[in-house]
């Protein structure tokens, strides 16, 4: 999969990060702004950041640091293609993706 963009809040992390700028531009991946003012463009990241914890990161008790990095990757795997999604009629967000 391509990505074509990359969509981001104001926040001094994204926009005076000069490893994401030059990233980014290695990689011919545009950087998108939301508006001043307008955190309701960053609803998907904003749900995702209050589900994530919920979900995973305090859902369990992590023996090690290395079992902690270890666990999203299964978890983002189900949530991203089994988990159904209310805004997406009950589909995982694979659904939205279409074949190559």
């Amino acid at each position: 999969m391509l990505v074509e963009a990359v969509m981001t809040d104001n926040h001094w992390s994204y926009t005076r990060s000069r490893h994401l700028a030059e990233f980014l531009d290695a990689a011919g991946i545009a950087h998108i702004l939301i508006g001043p003012h307008c955190p309701w463009l960053n609803g998907k990241v904003e749900r995702f950041n209050r589900t994530l914890p919920a979900e995973w990161a305090y859902r369990q008790v992590f023996s090690s640091n290395q079992e902690r990095t270890d666990a999203p990757a299964p978890w983002l795997e189900h949530s991203n293609t089994q988990r159904r999604h209310h805004a997406l009629a009950g589909q995982p967000p694979i659904s939205r993706l279409s074949p190559t």
